[in-house]
């Protein structure tokens, strides 16, 4: 029976379209799987193998675009059109919605099924829809900050008919009344149970949900028309995660370490295991034959590293002078600047650009296993700190002080060093806070997928500020043009507004 469930477990993971051109309905609803508990478990795991999966996208959707990357490299960058905005009809990247909808229409099925199956405890099927709902949320999410208008589609997968499944693009309000209605059922089933699921916080929860909705509000009332009831909406949502068992890790380079996995911080963090899946840091270190011959910023020879990938990003100057303070354990935490010499021992405190060679992120380095180098660091998509600084962009946006939150972040980052009066942040004008919430998501999260979509919460003049490749006159930049094929095979799609055809 359970090689039964591993099977059909497979199909569903691969019975989805790519886009919105299914061919074949769900082979859930067929050889009785959706007839017992034990097969909702199945595809109930299901579901975080498939998000697992999505995450690169979601990295690259998330930071790639903004001014974090496009710096200097020790192998071939990837990507340059992407972090330069070099965007068209004819190169639009992430055909196929980045494959977002098979994820969708795998969770419809799951949504419509498990509602219908009786389970011994039913607190666990209420929980396991309410992470659902949440999933869903977090997808449309994900697509309409992509593109703006994107289709809607929330049945299950029982029509084989190609044409009855084409659908035309809803507008962003439209797609954002789903993202709110998903996220207030799943509330609804969560209701008081603020339990992360077998204890573990790879799972979506009652707190994640909350944190969705504390962003999404934000985006809403800043994007969309919402003003101050959404921001006051965002601001309740985000207050209540603060007695749902998190707390900020004492020390930040402690989050990164693979045996600290189960930190208070993390909310919601997608899971890498060895001989499972890795994450994406291969992408952000490099060879041994580039790396081996340099120094570390403190002037230690890196002979004796352990690699596992490549260097295919750098961070720009931006970044290594925003976070050039020795002081905040952010900078080391963050990057292992390389230098070509190590000035005599004593390494260079300070960026040097004349004898910078390259850099690899600190965050995700994973474990070591004799020579070889596992990327199996779990990475977050939500932290408690990313809690607290929505919370500083609610309170400001609806004029209040935001500088506690903003403190609280600072006073980890510098630990030890924290002083008040130096390090320490006064309320000051709204336009002043905004900034300096921005520039403290910016240092907090950088290499999480988070500042693309920072700046775009944010405002659209704020994007204009800080990135070079876009300005004011081409604002249709800021969503993604659809492939020229997802058309030709889907007629009632039509393209993004303002881009040239």
């Amino acid at each position: 029976m359970k090689n039964i469930f591993k099977i059909l477990l497979v199909l569903l993971l691969v019975s989805c379209e790519s886009e919105l051109e299914i061919t074949a309905p769900s082979e859930l609803n067929t050889n009785g799987f959706w007839t017992s508990e034990e097969g909702a478990k199945a595809a109930h795991t299901g579901l975080y193998g498939s998000f697992r999966g999505m995450q690169s996208n979601f990295w690259l959707l998330g930071e790639l675009r903004s001014d974090v990357w496009g710096g200097q490299t020790f192998e071939s960058p990837a990507n340059e059109p992407l972090i330069e905005s070099n965007i068209t009809v004819s190169t639009a990247p992430f055909g196929g919605w980045a494959g977002i909808y098979t994820k969708i229409h795998q969770l419809n099925d799951f949504i419509e099924n498990v509602a219908e199956i009786s389970f011994s405890n039913e607190a666990d099927k209420k929980h396991m829809l309410g992470q659902a709902f949440g999933l869903r949320a977090f997808y449309y999410y994900t697509l309409t900050k992509t593109w703006g208008a994107v289709p809607i589609s929330t049945e299950s997968l029982s029509d084989i008919d190609p044409s009855s499944l084409s659908k035309p693009r809803s507008s962003e309000q439209e797609v954002m009344n789903l993202i709110k209605s998903d996220l207030e059922i799943s509330l609804e089933y969560f209701g008081g149970d603020a339990s992360y699921w077998q204890g573990k916080r790879i799972y979506w929860s009652k707190a994640a949900t909350l944190a969705l909705k504390g962003d999404v509000y934000i985006w809403s009332g800043n994007l969309l028309g919402g003003g101050a009831a959404d921001f006051n909406t965002a601001k309740t949502a985000l207050q209540q995660i603060a007695a749902m068992d998190v707390a900020l890790e004492a020390n930040f380079a402690d989050l990164w370490n693979t045996e600290n996995e189960a930190n208070k911080e993390f909310i919601f963090a997608v899971d890498y295991e060895q001989d499972q899946a890795t994450n994406y840091y291969s992408l952000l270190t490099g060879r041994t034959t580039e790396i081996h011959p340099q120094f570390d910023q403190h002037g230690n020879p890196m002979n004796e590293f352990i690699s596992n990938g490549g260097n295919r990003y750098g961070p720009s100057e931006k970044t290594l002078q925003l976070i050039d303070d020795p002081l905040d354990t952010r900078k080391d935490a963050t990057f292992t600047q390389l230098y070509k010499d190590d000035n005599g021992g004593e390494g260079y405190s300070s960026y040097n650009a004349d004898k910078y060679f390259g850099a690899i992120t600190s965050k995700f380095v994973g474990s070591v296993d004799g020579s070889v180098r596992i990327s199996d660091n779990d990475v977050p998509v939500y932290r408690y700190a990313d809690v607290l600084l929505l919370l500083a962009q609610a309170k400001n946006l609806l004029n209040e002080d935001p500088s506690t939150e903003i403190n609280l972040v600072r006073a980890r980052a510098y630990g030890s060093n924290y002083d008040p009066v130096i390090h320490g942040y006064v309320n000051g004008s709204k336009t002043d806070n905004a900034n300096a919430i921005l520039n403290e998501r910016y240092k907090e999260f950088l290499s999480e997928g988070k500042r693309w979509w920072d700046l775009r919460r944010a405002g659209n003049q704020y994007v204009f500020n800080n990135i070079e490749y876009i300005d004011a006159s081409e604002e249709y930049l800021l969503v993604l043009p659809i492939t020229l094929d997802m058309i030709g095979r889907n007629p009632m799609l039509e393209q993004t507004a303002g881009y040239p055809e």
